[in-house]
């Protein structure tokens, strides 16, 4: 089921690097696959070994897909030539660190003004806070997606390293940490072990 989230009528400042020159707006309309009042979480790691944003989990741990799509238009059509560049993801309290182009759309718009994200991320932190859509550095006007981050480089140095496994240690043993359950099923456990060892030593490309 694809629930639209929100519409986007224009932004804090003008849209540049556009293809195609706007009449009005642009307009940008976000939707993804998830009901109303649902969320999910995706792993991310620095260097893109990640999930997929269809493969991120429900809060029972299922496998879900929340593939984010993005429709750009004017009013005299779709808004042909937005650059991925120009769309990207973000936390609202700036716990998912982004590498270098980290999370981009994964095309710019096309012909019928779409693009969406399907990619892994490439990123460290983590964030429970709502994640925004942003066209050329302005978030959209109303409306957030209930898309949560967790990462093996729990401190977001966008580096997986000793730091970050100290850190894991002392959930493992500890109360229930969100940070650390990689696997997002609710406990800290050897699934998530297997997950911080298999990202030990990634970073950004």
């Amino acid at each position: 089921m694809v629930c639209t989230l929100f519409l986007l009528a224009g932004l804090a400042g003008p849209l540049a690097g556009t293809a195609t020159a706007s009449v009005g707006g642009p307009y940008y309309q976000v939707t993804w696959g998830l009901a109303a009042g649902n969320s999910a979480t995706l792993l991310v790691v620095p260097d893109g070994t990640g999930n997929p944003l269809t493969a991120a989990r429900n809060p029972f741990g299922q496998i879900v897909d929340a593939t984010i799509h993005l429709q750009a238009n004017d009013d005299s059509g779709p808004l042909q030539g937005v650059p991925a560049a120009d769309l990207w993801l973000g936390a609202e309290d700036e716990g998912l660190v982004l590498c270098a182009g980290g999370s981009t759309a994964d095309h710019a718009t096309d012909a019928l003004g779409h693009t969406e994200w399907t990619r892994p991320l490439l990123a460290g932190g983590h964030s429970q806070a709502p994640c925004h859509v942003y066209v050329n550095g302005h978030g959209v006007q109303a409306g957030v997606l209930a898309l949560k981050f967790n990462s093996p480089d729990i401190d977001g140095n966008l580096r997986v390293d000793l730091s970050d496994v100290a850190r894991f240690a002392a959930d493992f043993v500890g109360h229930y940490a969100f940070r650390s359950d990689l696997i997002r099923d609710g406990s800290v456990n050897l699934s998530d072990i297997v997950e911080m060892n298999r990202a030990l030593g990634r970073k950004c490309p």
